[in-house]
């Protein structure tokens, strides 16, 4: 987590704000809406009133929500489960992906794409994704959300919220909802952004295919600086300083972390260096204990978001208060007051 940057704001006029939500599986997701219940409590600030909404995979899934018009209370009472929520956000939170993707086809996902990485016309991590076997998971899930956020074929609400895939052939990065994009149906933008190299085949979107944006960046946060916003809020789940669980699945998840919070290093780097504040909210030591090797297990996804409501409480409020211009490690594993669940669950 970390607070940063040099723009100062008019005093006539509120700060223009961003927000970006990363990668994460099933697991990232309900700890990005703890993270939003604390970051509004602590500024008062909804995050649907951002100028720019940006989501990758997991975040693209949030952020269609949020640019859709749903305010972050309905978000959590659905995660939590509570009788009163919106019953097409309840079907969707109790229909998760496996935890284990079924089994792959024989052949891998692109080929083409591994070549770009060997030529270095794409990062290795991109590479690698094209070499695993094509995913055969059934996102109609995503789908079936899309088209109960709009009519279908139509965008969100909020002009300016993007979902970032990754071309699968060439490697390029692809901003649905952006304004240099050829426009999408928000049900094949989603689906794209979402498609987990092996997990779930890539979709078709205008005669392309289009996979996970996690491939090339955990949030994509670079994509604000022509934006010229005053802050921007970066809420990272496959981010973090803390070393996470080190044993089975740990191990790869802690690589694969390691190589996406220095990209977004260099990114918000870029971001500051633009002028933007960036308030960066990511893990903790005990988030990363509950969220495990596997972010797609949907059998700990109450636990961490449970866990998200208490640890983010103090971390958001250290980042919006920190005025520091450098990159600050968590200190502590912030675990906050054991009522903050029981506050979210009363709406407080």
């Amino acid at each position: 987590m970390t607070a940063t940057g040099t723009r100062t704001a008019p005093s006539r006029r509120p700060p223009s704000r961003g927000l970006v939500l990363g990668c994460g599986g099933t697991l990232g997701a309900a700890w990005t809406i703890g993270a939003l219940h604390s970051l509004q409590r602590a500024t008062g600030w909804d995050p649907r009133e951002a100028e720019v909404l940006v989501g990758t995979s997991a975040g693209a899934e949030v952020a269609a929500m949020l640019g859709a018009g749903l305010g972050v209370a309905e978000l959590l009472a659905a995660q939590l489960g509570q009788r009163d929520a919106r019953p097409e956000l309840l079907r969707h939170f109790a229909s998760p992906p496996r935890p284990l993707p079924p089994r792959p086809a024989a052949f891998p996902g692109s080929p083409r794409l591994a070549r770009h990485a060997l030529g270095r016309t794409a990062p290795a991590l991109a590479g690698l994704s094209g070499l695993l076997p094509q995913g055969r998971g059934d996102a109609r899930r995503l789908a079936t959300l899309a088209d109960a956020l709009t009519p279908p074929g139509q965008w969100v609400r909020h002009p300016a919220t993007w979902l970032v895939a990754t071309d699968f052939d060439t490697g390029r990065r692809t901003v649905f909802g952006h304004p240099d994009t050829r426009p999408a149906a928000l049900r094949d933008a989603l689906r794209a952004s979402w498609a987990v190299p092996g997990w779930f085949p890539p979709v078709r979107v205008g005669g392309r295919r289009y996979a996970d944006g996690g491939i090339l960046s955990t949030a994509s946060a670079d994509l604000l600086i022509p934006s010229g916003l005053d802050e921007v809020y970066v809420i990272a789940p496959m981010s973090s300083r803390s070393p996470g669980p080190r044993r089975g699945l740990g191990r790869a998840e802690a690589l694969l972390r390691r190589v996406m919070t220095r990209t977004l290093d260099a990114e918000c780097a870029a971001l500051r260096a633009a002028g933007t504040r960036v308030v960066r909210i990511e893990p903790a030591a005990a988030d990363l204990e509950v969220l495990g090797g596997n972010f797609m297990d949907p059998r700990r996804r109450l636990t961490v978001l449970e866990t998200s409501l208490r640890t983010t409480r103090a971390l958001v409020r250290e980042a919006v208060d920190t005025p520091d211009t450098t990159d600050a490690t968590d200190a502590t594993d912030a675990t906050d007051t054991p009522d903050a669940t029981a506050d979210a669950r009363s709406g407080a």
